[in-house]
């Protein structure tokens, strides 16, 4: 089997982000299952607003596009902010439209694992659930282990370690299905 490729992104445009953070826990995990990992978070992902025709010819957006169409599964990440997920995180998956003729379109048959963050739990539970939900529109796999995680409890990355890792195993497992 090749080494699978894992691609996290999501985030923030702070440098502290809690969501960057625990994405590259998750990335930490695949690593030690053998994947490689690409990690797109802040200005990896701060496009312009999604415009069909003008998406195209953006040098980041063809990169992170090249990231996504190697990838064998993604981890999506996002802050909870008034409930969903940030504007900065839709506005990369909006771009993601741009697959849509590609041989594998959108993340068809991908596992998709997800990690939300929020200051308190129902922010970050009900990112979660719409995280799913644009997953499966996307032709993604969630995997039944998401992750959400309450920042304002000390070390909360630490305390979500254990499901980082189940969540990465249950994609690095589907790949190799």
């Amino acid at each position: 089997m090749k080494q699978p490729h894992i691609v996290a992104l999501g985030g923030t445009l702070r440098p502290t982000s809690g969501t960057a953070a625990a994405l590259e826990r998750a990335l930490t995990h695949a690593k030690a299952l053998g994947a490689r990992t690409t990690l797109l978070t802040g200005p990896a992902i701060d496009f312009p607003n999604y415009e069909p025709e003008a998406a195209g010819g953006n040098p980041r957006i063809q990169s992170f596009l090249r990231a996504l169409r190697d990838a064998d599964g993604i981890i999506i990440g996002s802050p909870g902010y008034h409930g969903t997920l940030s504007g900065l995180v839709k506005n990369a998956l909006d771009h993601v439209e741009l697959l849509r003729r590609d041989d594998r379109v959108y993340f068809d048959g991908m596992p998709v694992g997800i990690v939300a963050t929020a200051a308190g739990w129902q922010a970050a539970v009900a990112t979660m659930t719409t995280l799913r939900t644009v997953a499966h529109a996307l032709r993604g796999w969630p995997t039944p282990v998401g992750v959400a995680i309450n920042t304002v409890e000390d070390g909360a990355i630490d305390k979500a370690d254990g499901q980082l890792r189940l969540m990465v195993e249950q994609m690095i497992g589907f790949v190799a299905r």
